[in-house]
Order: C-alpha cells, then structure tokens, then sequence
C-alpha cells in the first residue's frame, strides 16, 4: 500500500494528478509480485483504492509477444481504470515496443521498475541495477514514454548500498531529462531488502526537490501489518468507518475464488489460490483443520463450502 507525500500533507481522501490522469484519492496499491492481477487490482479498486499498479511484467515478454504474457497480465477489467502497469528491463527499445503494447492493452499510465532488489533481475540489468547506470534508465523512461504516449512514472530504491543516494540523486534527471511524470519512492537500500527502517526523512528532501507527485512504498514492518493495511483501505479512503465484518470477508474470498477460475481455469486457480487462503484463514481464525484442508484442496467447490462454513465463529464445546 502506498500514499503520496506531497509538501502540504493533503488528506489519503484528497484525489490528485499523475500527468492529467486524476485519481481519486492518495491511498495506491502497490505491485504485488505473482499476484497483482486484474481481480486483485479491480478488488482493490471496489474497496476505494486511487490506482492500483500492475505485477511486474517483462517488456521483452511484451515485445517478443509471449502469448501467456499478453493473454494474462495484459487483461485489464473496464472496471479497474484507471490502472498503471508495470514494467521491467534493461534495453529502450524492448522498453518502447513493451509500453506501446501496454498502452494499446488499455493501461492509463506506465511504471517502470527501477528498485526491485531480487538477484535474478538485478543480474539482467534490470530493477535496482538500472541506480549503476543512470544513463540507460534515462534512455528506457524516455523510451516508455514515447512508446506508450501516457504518463510515466518510475518505482525507485534510495540506492544499492546503505548510504548510497544513487536513486535519490536519478529521481530529478528522470523527472528534468526524461519527462517521468511520478516517482515511486522506497527510501531503504536495495540491498537491504524489506529489511530496517525507511528514511523518511530522505523521502521528504525528494518531496522539496522536484516538481511531481512522490509515491512512498516501504515501511510495513510485517506480513500481518501489510495484510491489516490491505484489509482496511476503505477505513483509509473513508469509506467505510469500521473493520468489514466477517461475512463480508468470507463473501470477498468467495469473490476472489469466482475470479479466479475465471482467469485461469479451474484446475490452475486450484493451485493458484493457495497463496491466497492464508491470508483469509489468519483473519478470520480459520480453525487449523480447516486451514489446512483449504492448502491441500484440489477441489473449488469443496473449497467453496469450507470458506462458506466460516462466515460463523467457530466454537468450542
């Protein structure tokens, strides 16, 4: 989840601009690796996020047309606009080809990814990496612009190494040099992943410094804080004034169930699902045997009827 920081502390209710294209509020949600998908973005967007971002997407998967690429990560719901997709590489013109692909896929605005700290991107040239070559992350920013024609904006690790301000120092050249529209900021090292505290106060010189709106990402300590900061975005958005009840989760896991297998079929959203039924079972005090059966389910109506069996308590005799 992120928010924007701008120097008069506007209100996560107040809506605001990404190169002309409004959003409702400040309250975004971030990329989810592996699963933000179009439900999981149009989810966000009916519980009162301002934009919700795209998992990260390979601009050479776009370029070379992939077809489970395009098929999949390109689908974006009427209902979920407008939506930024995101994506990564180390070559502008695969980053064109990439974000004019998006764009005609209907995306309102490109984000290019340029802190991801995992190894295996890293070692392309690509996420973090790009803070080492600031020539070529200018090259691929003004390259998705071009190609795209919509609003860039550009995801940004402080630097790679404690104390390095490497992605600090780009963010102005990106806004001055290549016309980026946002900047995303994760104000922690890439090197020390999801780990330490952010300098937010580093957050809040890059605010003063440069003349577009700064995302801030980073800074949910745990697994159980990112979740309770998902759960309760329309208590952020003022939507709503309590936590939803528990049949109103049971009805939303219902609804992710639904999306699912209309996205990917019934026998891969058995499997795909998996990574969702945690999140569901912690908040709703799934009992353990129950949880487990969920993990082990094979079968979507069965697992239909235990998720529906928990819009009660369970009780101990």
């Amino acid at each position: 989840m992120t928010a924007t920081a701008e120097n008069a502390r506007p209100a996560l209710t107040d809506p605001f601009e990404i190169g002309g294209v409004r959003l409702a509020n400040r309250v975004l949600l971030a990329p989810l690796a592996g699963i933000g998908n179009w439900f999981v973005r149009l989810q966000a967007k009916r519980h009162g996020a301002g934009l919700a971002v795209s998992e990260m997407v390979s601009s050479f998967a776009l370029h070379y047309r992939n077809e489970r690429t395009l098929r999949e990560l390109m689908r974006i719901h009427p209902d979920e606009h407008p939506v930024s997709i995101q994506l990564f590489g180390h070559d502008a013109e695969v980053m064109r080809s990439g974000a004019e692909i998006a764009a005609k896929a209907g995306a309102d605005l490109i984000d290019i990814n340029m802190g991801c700290p995992v190894p295996k991107v890293r070692r392309t040239g690509a996420g973090a990496q790009l803070l080492r070559d600031p020539e070529l992350a200018l090259a691929l920013a003004r390259a998705a612009v071009e190609g795209s024609g919509l609003p860039v904006t550009v995801k940004l690790r402080s630097g790679i190494e404690a104390g390095d301000t490497s992605g600090f120092d780009l963010a102005p050249r990106l806004v001055e040099e290549a016309g980026v529209a946002a900047i995303g900021f994760h104000p922690r090292a890439a090197s020390k992943g999801h780990k330490g505290s952010p300098d937010y106060a580093l957050t809040r010189r890059l605010v003063e410094r440069i003349g577009v709106p700064v995302i801030v990402s980073g800074g949910l300590a745990s697994a159980a804080a990112a979740r309770r900061a998902y759960e309760e975005s329309e208590e952020l958005t003022g939507r709503r004034a309590a936590p939803p009840t528990r049949e109103e989760v049971v009805a939303e896991l219902l609804w992710v169930v639904d999306r699912a297998e209309e996205h990917l079929g019934s026998e891969r959203a058995e499997r795909y699902l998996r990574k969702f039924y945690p999140w569901y079972s912690e908040r709703l005090q799934a009992p353990a045997p129950v949880a487990e059966e969920l993990q082990r389910s094979a079968d979507l109506a069965r697992a239909r009827a235990l998720i529906a069996g928990l819009s009660a308590p369970a009780t101990v005799a």
